[in-house]
């Protein structure tokens, strides 16, 4: 079975705490991408950690989580911060 993850990634310089939130199948290969520039326009020119992973069954599941996340500005703040709820 293909698990899809919805990611929450911290901007690794500039102090700005900057996340971003993204779904993938393979979160390695995505995070590598986005620190290459090749991936979401948003992420390009910056380098990227990972902060926090959930692991979906179905790619309905895991776009549906996604969209909740990029509007939960209080949570990716916590991710960010090292404290999770």
């Amino acid at each position: 079975m293909r698990y899809c993850y919805v990611y929450v990634l911290g901007e690794i310089c500039g102090g700005s705490g900057r996340t971003y939130v993204g779904w993938s199948t393979d979160i390695d290969r995505r995070l590598a991408a986005h620190n290459a520039g090749t991936g979401a326009k948003s992420t390009r020119g910056r380098q990227w950690r990972l902060l926090y992973a959930e692991r979906y069954k179905t790619r309905p599941e895991a776009l549906s989580r996604e969209w909740f996340l990029k509007r939960d500005r209080a949570f990716r703040r916590q991710c960010n911060q090292g404290f999770l709820p």
